[in-house]
């Protein structure tokens, strides 16, 4: 497996022709991983994460990249399920901010209490795109263009999940 930092700036990864799957083994990697992966949605974004992983996700480029998605493509549909949503509220999150603007397109809810324990975290895009981390609390991971078995078993976990959880009454309420 070739490490996606030693090979990113020359990669022009194409969502289901870029073959392989590359290393993630720190946060920029992870950083860039994400900010490769987003611009190449056209249908769905899934991220399942325990916290909003705020040093991924709440950054200016990928509410960019998700709300350029969101307006570019008339069918797209952003969902995000996480453990915890509290900390992400008090902290201004800016993806729960995003999904309260693109509401018809995008929604977090927080997972059912039986999914908890999950210690993994990963994001989807379309039926090919995949990030994937075992371990929420560790940037060790791995990242594919071209996973379309990986990208359905997971998106099968990430229904079944999605189905049993419920928006947090956090998300909807307004902080002024």
């Amino acid at each position: 497996m070739t490490d996606f930092a030693d090979i990113h700036t020359s990669l022009n990864p194409e969502l289901g022709r870029t073959g392989g799957e590359f290393a993630l083994k720190t946060r920029d990697d992870n950083r860039l991983a994400v900010d490769a992966l987003l611009p190449l949605a056209h249908r769905r974004i899934e991220i399942f994460t325990s916290d909003l992983d705020p040093p991924l996700y709440d950054r200016s480029p990928v509410v960019e990249a998700m709300t350029r998605f969101a307006l570019r493509h008339r069918n797209c549909r952003i969902r995000i399920l996480t453990h915890d949503v509290e900390p992400a509220v008090k902290g201004g999150n800016r993806l729960i901010e995003l999904c309260r603007r693109l509401s018809s397109y995008a929604e977090i809810r927080r997972t059912h209490e039986d999914y908890r324990e999950r210690s993994d975290t990963f994001l989807l895009v379309d039926d090919y795109g995949l990030l994937e981390r075992k371990l929420a609390t560790r940037f060790e991971g791995r990242v594919s263009f071209k996973a379309p078995l990986e990208v359905r078993r997971l998106r099968s976990e990430f229904d079944e999940v999605w189905e049993r959880s419920s928006t947090d009454p956090e998300l909807r309420r307004l902080h002024l």
